[in-house]
Order: structure tokens, then sequence, then C-alpha cells
């Protein structure tokens, strides 16, 4: 059993449902912090019954609304992208934004599930925002006394905004500046009773789940509805909980601590309260902004910056900031960046981490058997599930997706649809962090098009993965460059070349080994060192080298060979090096023009009974 605070902050303990449990250990994920579970939740609801029942009026309003606006009569869902699926999206992204921030919350995550929605209702659910009216000034200031402690805010603050400078659903921000060090701060106070309508919004969920979406959702999903309901709010009931948010802020400014062009807000913690979060304030402006950048190298900075950053939280640190819209996003006028409203974060294990890196790897050899049993590890599909026909899928929507649109004009929206697609054939739902995946990446791209109508997420995102596999001291993570080097046997100097390439592109410190910021910036000189030293360790990364170079002859590997030298000499010594390499490239060349034309001879000589030539060959 665990100990869970709902409604009035009142603990009640319940047991942990075990296929959750399951379903989290399975898939590899971990918790940031387990404070849901459905039993106490249930428990705190049904203790105030009016209000409960109050609030399922409301909400049965809604979705009477919603029957209507979908019925029979109506049209139903309507033609794919027709002026009336517009105007019924319009409808519902309305009505969940009357509703509050349970509804709110649900939108914006149905807005990235391409397993429960269809695309065009999608697009309109991702414009779904949190803005809304501030509430009173004195309710925001006596819940910051009553979390404090304090009979007057003077005794913390010399300075305090009058009015907020933000305001959302769950709680807004006033500006203000500490008695004790001068330090200027952000403090950020929770809506009253905002954590009881949550509470009854998760119930009433539940219980429509429970009694009427399992049997669908199973058939459709291979879960049950109360699962997906049990993910959405666990993390729902993360963003109420202001400490957990101050210790996000903790764990963000550590894994950023390298880069100064980073800027994460330190917490005060010994005022973070549960309802009250009080933290260093950023300069910045939102990231799109007119004039937020200076210019189109700041910008170019900026969305560079942005994605690799980005891509460090997904693989390499674990806990991503999975709401990364332009307003969390502060953007500095040389480009530099600042995360703020750490709330809705979410951790991936280890294990996830390198499935999604095979997933990459069998995405780029075309590997869809591969990338099925990826979906397995991940847990979009269950393990009992057969993935060939999801194999065949996967080749079809996606391969014919990526290969129309090619990889300069790809884009992780287009991809979603493909996604959308596969969906409506197999059984496979989104687990809930993935939700949150995609809407970071979707989010993410957004921004970065509203900049530059010419941003290319792979032209960043693929030199960042080069980087991770050909630099990255993991052993786990040096085999999955095997897989890309070495195709059915045999090692392929065009993918080495390729993943060099990329690894140097839009990094310039990379060609002469500087010191980078946010990446540790390729320094070729390293690489070659580092990997004799790995050689000379690594007894399974040895074979698998030396049983990949045995299907073509020594002559062709040692031309190859030099034609990679020449790429790295290329950059870090000029164009001098890059020429005399090419050089000894013809001077091979013609030796081997030379050996054939001697064993020509040799065999011409031997058929006519003249005695060959007594010559070495070299």
């Amino acid at each position: 059993a665990v100990e869970v605070e709902v409604g009035g902050g009142e603990a009640v303990a319940a047991p942990v449902e075990s296929d959750r449990e399951s379903l989290d250990a399975n898939s590899g994920f971990c918790r940031v912090a387990d404070r849901y579970d459905p039993g106490a939740v249930a428990a705190a609801a049904r203790a105030m019954p009016l209000a409960a029942a109050k609030r399922a009026a409301v909400l049965a309003s809604a979705v009477a609304r919603l029957v209507r606006l979908f019925s029979a009569s109506a049209g139903g869902l309507g033609e794919l992208r027709s002026d009336a699926v517009r105007s019924k999206a319009i409808v519902v992204r309305e009505t969940l934004a009357e509703l509050g921030p349970t509804a709110v919350k649900l939108g914006q995550n149905l807005g990235n599930r391409p397993d429960l929605v269809r695309e065009d209702y999608m697009e309109e659910l991702s414009t779904l925002q949190d803005r809304v009216p501030p509430f009173p000034n004195e309710e925001a200031f006596a819940i910051m006394r009553s979390q404090l402690g304090i009979a007057d805010l003077d005794e913390v603050f010399s300075e305090l905004s009058p009015e907020p400078v933000a305001a959302a659903s769950i709680g807004q921000v006033y500006r203000g500046r500490l008695r004790s060090n001068g330090a200027e701060v952000a403090i950020k106070v929770q809506r009253p009773g905002v954590d009881q309508v949550c509470t009854l919004d998760l119930y009433w969920l539940r219980v429509l789940a429970e009694r009427g979406l399992n049997a669908l959702a199973k058939e459709r999903l291979g879960v049950e509805a109360t699962l997906l309901v049990d993910e959405f709010a666990e993390k729902l009931l993360e963003e109420l909980d202001f400490e957990q948010e101050a210790r996000n802020l903790v764990e963000f400014r550590a894994n950023f601590a390298a880069d100064e062009r980073v800027t994460v807000p330190e917490p005060y913690m010994p005022l973070c309260r549960k309802r009250v979060l009080v933290m260093e304030w950023v300069d910045g402006q939102r990231c799109t902004a007119p004039g937020a950048l200076a210019g189109r190298e700041a910008t170019r900075k900026f969305i560079n910056l942005g994605v690799e950053s980005g891509l460090k939280q997904l693989l390499e640190f674990g806990l991503f900031h999975g709401d990364p819209h332009a307003g969390n996003v502060l953007a500095s006028t040389d480009g530099d960046l600042a995360y703020v409203d750490l709330g809705n974060v979410a951790q991936i294990s280890r294990a996830n981490q390198e499935s999604l890196i095979d997933a990459t790897v069998h995405a780029m050899n075309g590997d869809y058997e591969g990338l099925a049993a990826d979906l397995v590890a991940l847990g979009f599909v269950a393990p009992d599930v057969d993935i060939a026909p999801i194999a065949e899928s996967l080749e079809k929507v996606w391969g014919d997706s990526l290969s129309k649109a090619g990889l300069a004009d790809f884009s992780f929206r287009r991809l979603t649809y493909a996604f959308n697609a596969l969906l409506l054939m197999h059984p496979i739902r989104v687990p809930e962090r993935f939700s949150l995946v995609i809407r970071a990446l979707l989010t993410q791209e957004g921004i970065c098009m509203q900049l530059d109508s010419s941003f290319r997420f792979l032209e960043v995102a693929f030199p960042y993965v080069a980087r991770r596999l050909l630099t990255d001291p993991d052993p786990a993570l040096r085999l999955r460059m095997l897989q890309v080097v070495i195709v059915e046997g045999e090692f392929r100097w065009d993918r080495l070349r390729t993943l060099l390439s990329m690894a140097t592109m839009n990094n310039p410190d990379a060609m002469s080994g500087g010191k980078g910021g946010l990446l540790a910036s390729l320094n070729l000189r390293m690489l070659a060192w580092e990997s004799a030293r790995m050689l000379s360790r690594d007894a399974e990364l040895r074979t698998a080298l030396l049983s990949g170079f045995e299907k073509r002859s020594t002559l062709s590997h040692a031309r190859e060979f030099l034609g990679i030298v020449a790429l790295v000499l290329g950059a870090l010594g000029g164009a001098w090096a890059e020429r005399a390499v090419l050089t000894a490239r013809r001077g091979w060349r013609a030796l081997a023009f030379t050996r054939w034309w001697r064993l020509r001879r040799r065999r011409r000589d031997s058929k006519d009974g003249t005695p060959p030539p007594q010559v070495a060959l070299v």
C-alpha cells in the first residue's frame, strides 16, 4: 500500500494495482513520484458526496453536448479534414477548456495520442491552451502566508508584484525579491480548489472507463481503459505537487550544469511547499515573441540548442520536459535558452533509451522486423502479439511515408499521421510517457518551424545521434554502432563515412577538436585514440569487426580506410592533408592496376607455354 495525498491533502492508504505496476516494470519506465492510486482518489471523492454530485452534473452536461455533436444525425465524426470536422473539433476544444484543468490536460494529452484520436481532431486539440483569468490576489497571498507559516509576506519578500505576471488553470506566478539575500524570484501559487476539482474529475473519468469503455479499449488497444486513465491521472497529480516540481528543477539544473547556454532556475527549497514554489527569476522572452532573437544566426543557434538539449534529455539524462511549449522555453537575444515550468516531466529508463536507439538504428537500416520488436520492448505492443503483420505494415505505411516525403522534408507531424494509420490496423497503444515524448517532439518541431520555415529536424537530430554512436563510452552503444556499419555480415565503409560526416554537421568546433557547449564536440583525434582503446579492451567488438571484414579483400578495405583517413585528416589538418591522402589513394589504385596487369600476363603466358616472368608481386 502507498500513502497518497488527494483532495484536501488527506492521506489515504490503498493498494497499488498490480497490472499498472507490472506494465511499468515490463516497459522499463521509472516513475518520477508514486503519488497516485485509484482507490485513494475514489475514497477522497466519496468523502465529499455533494461536491461529487455537482461535478458529475457539470461533466454530464458537457458529455451530452459532445454526444449530440457526434450523433449519427449530426454526421458522426465527419469526413476527414472537412469543414464540418473543423467546426466540430473547435467545439470539442472549447468544451474542454471550459471544464477546467483536468479536461485541458486531457485534451492536450489526446492531441498527442494517435492511437486514440483521429489526426484532424488531433490538430485542433494540439492548439488547446491552458490560459484562464487569474484568481484574486488576496487569495494567492493568503495561500503564500499559510504555506510558508508566516503572518506577513514582508517577513520573506522585500518586493512582491501586486498582480500575477502569468496565470494558468493550475496556478499563477508573481515576481518578487527575497529579503534574506536580495535575490529576484518567481513565486508560483496553486489555484484554490484545483486539487479537489482534479480529484473529482479523475474519479468520474475512471468510473466512466471502468463501466463503459474497458471492453472497447481492450479490443482495440489490448489494454483496459482504466489503465489509460491511471497513466493520465498519475501525471496530472504530479503537476499539482509543487515540492515535486522543485525536485525536478534541482535535477534539471544538475543535468545541464556543464552548459552555460542552458539555464534552469534554482528553487529555494526551504521556501517550497506543496502549493507554493519559490525559484530564481529568469530573464528571457517567449521564444516565438517578435524580436526575442537577434537575427538569423541567433535563431539558428537557439533552434539547434533546443533540439539537441531535448535529445540529451531523452537519450542521455532520462528525465525530460513533457511540455516544452513556447511559454516554457524562454530565449535570450543571442540564442541561449531557459527551461521553466517543470511540473510536467517524465523519466525514461536506460533500457528504454537503448530501445529507442535500437529503433533508430533499425529504421536507418530498413529493418522493420527489428523495429516491430522495439515496439514490444517499449510497451507499444503486448509481448504475446504476433509482430510479423506489424512489421509488414511498418514497411508499407511508414516506409512509404518517408520515401515519398524524403528525409529533406521529414516532419514528426507527418510521421505521426503515418503511425496513426498503423494504429487502426493493429493492437498498438501509446504508453503515457511516450505520449509526452510525442508531444515534446511535435511541440519542439512546431516552435522551430515557426522560427525558421526551412528547419528540418533530422538535420540537427542525425548529427547528434551520430556523435552518440561514435563517442559514447557505453559498450552497449558501441555494439549498436556496429549494427549501423555491419550489414548482413559485411562492414560498410560508406555508412561509417556517413556517420563521421553527420557527426561534424552543424558543429564547427568538431572540425578543430575544440571545446563544445551542449554536445561534447566530436574531437576526431580523441575519437581515433578512444577507438583504438576500445578495440584493445573489447573482445566482442573485435570479433564483430573482424567478421565484418571477411567478405571483401584486404586491398579493398585498405582503399576505403584511406578514404576515411582523408576525411579525418582533412578535418584536422586542412586541405594539404586531404590532398596527401588522396595522392596515396591514387598510388594504391596504380599498385592495384599493376598487380592486375601482371596477373593477367601470367595467365596469358601460362596458356601459350611461355615461362612467366619471375617478378615479385607487392
